[in-house]
């Protein structure tokens, strides 16, 4: 199979507790006991030490290049968005994958929602609220950022896809893994990864771990690029209620993944 991408066709789009943890398959589902079992890095509260675990274990950060590499990750910090692309404007899906540095990342998303939006930051010339407050005014005190200021949601809809492609083509790509923070992740099992090959079968479902008003981190990594998408689940519901008893709101902040690899 052969995805090719439009580039046009864009979307319009605390300290707690350290619990990082490395498992081999754990908190893996569906047709994952049939594929090469991936190691699980999980944090809550305090994630640094996490991320530091997953970053080491995919390699050395390739940056924003558009250029392939043979090993490594890639990362992508909201805060390289800028005013006219972030809230309360949509964000438009291939921005990061830009064919000129340094936003050659390899990464294209998309939602069945509205459009995905990265949040204000607190010197943008529309006067909008940070951290989705412009949804809500009291996300604003709800989320917090890891790497500041912005983060990433999609709007209308609590899913988003994220594809992979030859960093700055329109070439498909599968990575080792993929990894990214949470902000207010509040139930279990509310916020998840699902892994699908090029072929779309299901490699795996991977639940967050809980931080109610802090951080979480999730980072999973298979022993070779073999992941074209992942399915990202965003607290029980989209943007928009209170978050409380009843609605579990959570959005996100930076993503790691693995380079990029060309497939047939």
């Amino acid at each position: 199979m052969r995805l090719v991408w439009s580039r046009g066709a864009c979307l319009a789009v605390p300290c707690l507790l350290l619990v990082g943890i490395t498992a081999s398959a754990a908190g893996a589902s569906g047709s994952a006991a049939k594929n090469p079992k991936p190691t699980v890095v999980k944090g809550a509260g305090d994630i640094a030490g996490a991320i530091a675990e997953y970053q080491a274990l995919l390699g050395t950060d390739n940056g924003g290049a558009p250029d392939q590499h043979a090993t490594g990750r890639r990362e992508i910090n909201w805060d390289a968005v800028p005013d006219e692309l972030a809230a309360p404007n949509a964000y438009p899906s291939d921005f990061f994958n830009a064919p000129d540095a340094p936003r050659a990342r390899g990464a294209v998303l998309e939602t069945p929602g509205d459009h995905l939006a990265v949040s204000a930051d607190a010197d943008n010339p529309a006067g909008a609220p940070v951290r989705f407050g412009d949804i809500n005014p009291t996300y604003t005190d709800t989320f917090r950022a890891f790497s500041q200021e912005r983060l990433f949601s999609p709007v209308g809809s609590n899913v988003a896809n994220i594809h992979f492609f030859v960093p700055g083509t329109d070439t498909p790509a599968a990575v080792r893994g993929f990894g990214a923070v949470y902000t207010d992740v509040d139930r279990k099992e509310t916020a998840a990864f699902k892994f699908f090959d090029v072929d779309g079968k299901l490699l795996g479902k991977f639940a967050v771990p809980k931080s109610k008003d802090g951080l979480s981190f999730l980072g999973v990594a298979f022993p070779k690029p073999i992941v074209a998408r992942v399915q990202i689940v965003y607290g029980n519901t989209k943007l928009g209620p209170n978050d409380d008893a009843r609605y579990d709101v959570a959005v996100m902040d930076n993503f790691i993944f693995g380079e990029p690899q060309a497939v047939e």
